[in-house]
């Protein structure tokens, strides 16, 4: 019900806070954040949270949803500050997230749609390496890595939640890149870190599947 989506937002919100101490302790160089950032994460907790518990409600597939949520968080922080996906949080989630995905699995007899999550990871894992061979300097090897929990998430939902989740990365990335260089805050030999947008676009297909 909407209701409980809310008050989860308000739980998720209390999150946002610890989440944002989280990704500082895992910058390199370390600093502290300021106002903007922390209610950034503040904002962006509690609407991730809320989102996947009005999509999933109790299911068993909720704690690997909230759990990407939450990482999302921390990963898109860092990412942003420092243009990099840590290891330290990716490496884990490619463990958590498919062994929450296999209770949901176990829990439901939905064995197929855990066969999607491991396709879905598995595809989009040699999607985003290919285009880094690429473009190097558009797509890093963490956004690679990420690519492939991000398959696990969406792979799990049905392909076109995959689908939708790569393109929404790219149109995202797409827009923020082009209001970036109208605000000059970017030049045209710049970039910026994709791994916001590729969440983003996640996210929005989880909202879609």
């Amino acid at each position: 019900m909407p209701w409980v989506a809310i008050v989860a937002g308000v739980i998720g919100s209390a999150l946002g806070l610890p989440l944002v101490s989280i990704a500082e302790r895992m910058l390199r160089i370390r600093r502290r954040f300021d106002w903007p950032v922390r209610a950034g994460g503040v904002v962006a907790t509690g609407a991730l949270v809320a989102l996947v518990v009005w999509k999933f409600g109790p299911g068993w597939e909720l704690p690997a949803y909230l759990y990407l949520a939450l990482t999302a968080v921390v990963l898109s922080v860092v990412d942003l500050a420092e243009k990099r996906l840590p290891n330290a949080l990716v490496y884990p989630s490619l463990l958590v997230l498919p062994v929450l995905l296999m209770l949901a699995a176990a829990a439901t007899g939905s064995w197929s749609a855990l066969l999607g999550a491991f396709a879905g990871g598995a595809a989009l894992f040699v999607f985003y390496f290919v285009l880094a061979l690429i473009s190097p300097r558009g797509i890093g090897m963490g956004d690679v890595k990420l690519a492939a929990v991000i398959g696990l998430a969406l792979g799990y939902l049905g392909w076109s939640p995959v689908l939708i989740g790569s393109f929404g990365g790219f149109l995202i990335g797409s827009l923020v890149s082009l209001v970036a260089l109208v605000g000059r805050r970017i030049t045209l030999r710049g970039s910026l870190p994709f791994g916001p947008s590729m969440l983003a676009g996640a996210f929005l297909a989880v909202l879609l599947a």
